[in-house]
């Protein structure tokens, strides 16, 4: 398959995406015709009718991704996807007014065009993502896999993969139990029963099988290795569990790990001078981008923070903490104060969901990000990047990387303001979050490029807009 944003893409993705973006440019298309009809339009000439078309489709296409329009695992009601659809017109008629028709006024049919074909593209978009649904599309990319293991390690997907979203892409024939798997991990009734290994081949011809998951627990000697390299080249993928559940969740198992995988895994290289220096005056540019236009917010943020009862009490706007960075060290953070001056007067603790210690302003500017605004000076000095694993505290890094293996290579990369793991796993809270959030962030280290920094900061406008991840 196809590689799109360094994961595997589906075929029904692929028919999605397609089928809207045909949609979207017809949209404008019959939009600028029906207005110049009725005389609404501005009369563009041949060329730029073209470009018009060509650049709403894309700014279309480019503010659905940012409200997770095409996230895999999107679990809305049709309802949930038509407020989506409505918003990314709203958000695109803001972006096309303001900014792209300023630059190049002469592409600009007129906002009575624009509106005519946003209404167009709504009810066209919509009406798709029903008949997608309905029909279910999704089933043309469903491959049906087959689990050589019925121990420990193949539990891992049967527990991690249960819910039908989880299994949207493949369809789980069962699991073979293998010589040295552990008992017990694997109900009966979910294994396949086969005599002998060496009828593997033909088992997996006759079911139709597309992929075969090596989950076995004990691998030296058990695995029957000429049928797989025979399953191999007669067109069955062959895959690893760790590269499995990576393809499929887009974490990577941290329990599962062994050091031959990441020595020889692709990806995980990050001696990357030219990237390194490349990202500095990328995150500077951004950050003195977004600070021009957070200003005003930044001041009213302020404002509130003191009179709720910095006025009173004397207690600071801002909270400056230690957090642990790149290679390891140490760097003073800065946010907006969420909580009480008096918080952490019985010693560092992890932040809850309803926590009492937060104030009235702390519930509002933490729900939608606000609190990390003035972290865009960190970003300016250089201590953090727009996109990275969250910095943790040194009381819990030391303790997590005696728990968690691996936990200290997340600080091979500098620490971010939004991430992989905040896109994919809601706020954390505890020891077992820092070790599912870690999956995340190896998945990020390994596969880190400028094409999936964007996407992570397209999509987390979703995260601030409808106030998740807190």
């Amino acid at each position: 398959m196809l590689s799109t944003w360094s994961h595997r893409s589906k075929v029904s993705d692929k028919i999605l995406i397609l089928g809207e973006l045909s949609l979207i440019l017809a949209s404008g298309h019959i939009g600028y015709l029906l207005c110049s009809s009725f005389s609404f339009a501005t009369l563009l000439p041949a060329e730029w009718q073209l470009i018009y078309v060509v650049v709403f489709a894309c700014s279309t296409m480019l503010c659905s991704l940012s409200l997770g329009l095409y996230d895999q695992k999107l679990r809305e009601t049709h309802t949930g996807i038509i407020k989506r659809v409505l918003l990314t017109q709203c958000f695109n008629l803001l972006l096309l007014t303001v900014v792209v028709f300023n630059l190049s006024p002469a592409m600009d049919p007129g906002f009575a065009t624009l509106i005519v074909t946003s209404i167009i593209a709504v009810i066209l978009v919509s009406g798709y993502r029903a008949f997608f649904r309905y029909h279910d599309i999704s089933q043309l990319s469903r491959r049906r896999v087959l689990v050589l293991g019925s121990g420990e390690r193949a539990a891992i997907i049967e527990k991690r993969m249960r819910r039908n979203v989880d299994r949207r892409y493949f369809e789980l024939v069962g699991f073979v139990k293998i010589a040295g798997d552990k008992e017990g991990f694997i109900p009966a009734e979910k294994q396949v029963a086969l005599p002998d290994l060496s009828e593997l081949f033909d088992f997996s011809e006759r079911n139709k099988i597309d992929q075969l998951v090596i989950a076995c627990d004990e691998r030296r000697n058990m695995l029957p290795v000429d049928l797989l390299f025979k399953c191999k080249t007669r067109g069955i993928d062959v895959t690893d569990i760790l590269d499995f559940i990576e393809s499929e969740t887009g974490q990577i198992a941290v329990n599962l790990i062994y050091p031959s995988w990441v020595i020889y895994s692709n990806g995980l290289s990050l001696s990357q001078r030219f990237r390194t220096n490349l990202d500095y005056r990328l995150n500077v540019l951004l950050a003195l981008i977004t600070l021009a236009l957070t200003w005003p917010l930044m001041l009213l943020t302020a404002l509130c923070i003191y009179f709720e009862d910095g006025r009173k009490t004397g207690a600071p706007i801002f909270y400056r903490q230690t957090r642990v960075g790149f290679d390891g060290k140490p760097f003073q953070i800065i946010k907006f104060r969420s909580m009480r001056q008096d918080a952490e007067k019985n010693g560092a603790q992890w932040a809850v969901s309803n926590d009492d210690r937060v104030t009235q302003v702390g519930r509002i500017i933490r729900k939608y990000r606000i609190d990390e605004l003035p972290q865009l000076f960190n970003v300016l000095k250089g201590e953090m990047g727009f996109v990275g694993p969250r910095p943790e505290r040194p009381e819990f890094v030391t303790q997590l990387a005696k728990d968690i293996p691996y936990y200290s290579q997340r600080h091979n990369v500098r620490p971010g303001l939004t991430g992989w793991a905040q896109l994919k796993y809601p706020y954390g809270a505890s020891a077992e979050d820092a070790l599912e959030k870690l999956k995340f962030d190896l998945y990020y280290i390994k596969h880190r490029s400028l094409l999936l920094d964007l996407t992570i900061l397209i999509r987390t406008v979703e995260i601030v807009i409808f106030g998740k991840g807190r």
